[in-house]
């Protein structure tokens, strides 16, 4: 995605180990950025890490955190993709992955309701829905297929309409590629 738009990516992929912890939060607030996006969701899922009444409170302070460094950079917030097992099933703390994308957009609508002009939600079913499950060998993890389909539709539904209108044409090698940061599960 961030190849075909002409960005200069810094991925914060985690592995599943970040849980919005304000540490991650803070070290993405002190980075350069001309666009944001975070994919949050399915690791606090996985782990039962945050409830019902934890992670709306906790997803809203590690963006107010990024936001005093970046309170105009433009930040897409995308629940979880699908995962065919884990959308109904409830998980220790009484959590279904539907629960969770509710969740995500609650508090994207809680940051726009309070001023938050630059920060959109993206359903992550529009990203990677049912209908490429067959590209999920473990139910959870795309193949090298399945990351493709992501990447083109990351930028259909996202980055072109977020991004695009801020993007310039830079030409390769001037220096003058915006950055991103972007984090695959940051959560």
């Amino acid at each position: 995605m961030a190849r075909q738009l002409g960005l200069n990516l810094t991925c914060l992929g985690y592995g599943g180990q970040c849980h919005l912890d304000p540490l991650i939060a803070q070290m993405i607030r002190e980075l350069p950025a001309d666009f944001l996006s975070i994919c949050v969701g399915i690791n606090i899922y996985g782990a039962s890490s945050l409830g019902s009444r934890t992670f709306v409170p906790m997803l809203l302070g590690f963006i107010r955190t990024i936001r005093e460094k970046h309170p105009a950079t433009p930040c897409i917030v995308m629940s979880p993709i699908y995962s065919p097992s884990r959308e109904e099933q409830r998980n220790a703390v009484n959590m279904t992955l539907r629960d969770i994308r509710l969740a995500v957009q609650e508090a994207v609508g809680i940051l726009q309701s309070c001023g938050d002009e630059y920060v959109r939600y993206i359903n992550g079913l529009d990203i990677f829905g049912p209908d490429l499950a067959h590209l999920l060998p473990d139910g959870l993890h795309p193949d090298a297929e399945g990351y493709e389909h992501l990447g083109y539709r990351f930028i259909e539904y996202a980055a072109r309409p977020f991004f695009a209108p801020r993007l310039e044409k830079p030409s390769p090698g001037d220096g003058s590629f915006p950055t991103t940061t972007m984090t695959p599960e940051s959560a």
